[in-house]
């Protein structure tokens, strides 16, 4: 059994529990980082978020004749900028753009687009093509190379009932954690626990010795930060919530992972997406908010983004799979921009958007510019996306 393979089937935390066998619990410690340095912070839109809908198209006639049933008014859409605007739950990413620490980065996607949940997702987070299948994780690859001198396991944090592929890497340099204020009393309750005297898992005796050192760190972020503000009470927003606390606590963790769902928008539509977009919107602004009066927003770059998006045509009551949609980046000093041209209606690919920015080169952007990273090292040959930060 190597390394790798072990940590592949127990190397997951939920409810603050590491779901291992008895004989073990394998948390790795976290050195002292240089305060205050940059971190990345993903909430991923599972589902297939309707990103016309989303970020909308109000001067397009098209976009009114493709979506009979759905289309939002252009009375109604708010934060008008360059014939696209927001829908009207988005009153905060408004704002946030209006601040100039919100960029829009449109038609985001990949070459030979696939519809499926599961595989689209994987594409995304691997970094891969749609032809080609990977083992780990983009960021994932990053932590491997970022820490090969000396593993990290919370250098990437995934707040979660389950596992992140774009976090999984050769090495445990991240956790997932579904409450991280219940991490310490699962811990604690299960010190006397003895490892197994089999020489085939001695490797796993050196993470286990880290225990007290990992766990202690992440309690003392939590200690050393309290919540400021008032989030709302969704699961997003909780989970939101955590991570501005492990920031400005000084956990200096280079990842913070979250998802939020379900975008799967077939029927039932203008509700259910305003709903979701609410949580979205509620959750988002007060962790923005939380972030910039710590004074911390411009070291936290946050990346929202979904595994596709819809089908230009409503169905009747909803939209399909499709293809290219919005990516939003908040924070982290970029431009406040709005990159790449607005969706064109008249000249769709099968019924769909045509992507004009591949995600990797956004990927390229993240690392080189908020992590000083050459993405080039983990496969990427995209060119990094100018003009973000």
């Amino acid at each position: 059994m190597n390394r790798r393979n072990f940590l592949s089937l127990t190397g997951t935390f939920t409810g603050g529990s590491l779901l291992l066998p008895d004989f073990l619990f394998a948390l790795g410690s976290q050195q002292n980082l240089v305060v205050g340095e940059q971190c990345l912070v993903f909430v991923q839109l599972n589902g297939g978020n309707d990103g016309l809908n989303t970020f909308i198209p109000f001067e397009d006639p098209l976009y009114y004749n493709l979506r009979p049933n759905i289309a939002i008014s252009n009375t109604e859409v708010i934060g008008k900028n360059k014939g696209m605007a927001f829908h009207p739950a988005l009153k905060g990413f408004a704002e946030m753009q209006q601040n100039g620490d919100l960029s829009v980065i449109q038609n985001v996607g990949y070459p030979e687009p696939i519809r499926s949940h599961f595989r689209s997702q994987e594409i995304w987070q691997t970094g891969s093509a749609s032809n080609q299948y990977l083992d780990n994780g983009w960021l994932g690859r990053y932590l491997d190379l970022q820490y090969a001198s000396n593993n990290q396991t919370t250098a990437g944090i995934n707040i979660d009932s389950i596992d992140n592929l774009a976090l999984k890497g050769q090495e445990p340099n991240s956790i997932t954690v579904k409450n991280p204020t219940e991490f310490k009393t699962k811990l604690q309750a299960d010190d006397n626990i003895k490892l197994s005297d089999n020489p085939q898992l001695d490797f796993v005796r050196k993470i286990a010795n880290s225990i007290p050192e990992g766990s202690e760190e992440i309690q003392k972020a939590l200690s050393k930060s309290i919540s400021e503000i008032s989030y709302p009470k969704t699961a997003l927003s909780k989970n939101l919530e955590w991570i501005a606390r492990l920031i400005k606590g000084n956990l200096n963790s280079k990842v913070y992972y979250t998802t939020h769902g379900s975008f799967d928008t077939h029927d039932n539509q203008l509700v259910t997406h305003k709903n979701k977009l609410s949580e979205l919107n509620d959750a988002l602004f007060s962790f923005y908010t939380d972030l910039k009066n710590a004074k911390m927003l411009q070291n936290v770059t946050i990346v929202v983004f979904s595994e596709f998006g819809r089908r230009a045509k409503d169905n009747g009551r909803g939209t399909d799979h499709g293809t290219a949609a919005p990516m939003f980046i908040i924070g982290g000093n970029n431009k406040g921009r709005i990159i790449g041209d607005n969706p064109n209606l008249s000249n769709l690919e099968n019924g769909d958007l045509k992507h004009q920015i591949d995600f990797r080169s956004v990927y390229a952007s993240l690392l080189q510019s908020k992590l000083n990273f050459d993405y080039s090292k983990i496969g990427i040959t995209n060119k990094k996306l100018e003009g973000l930060f």
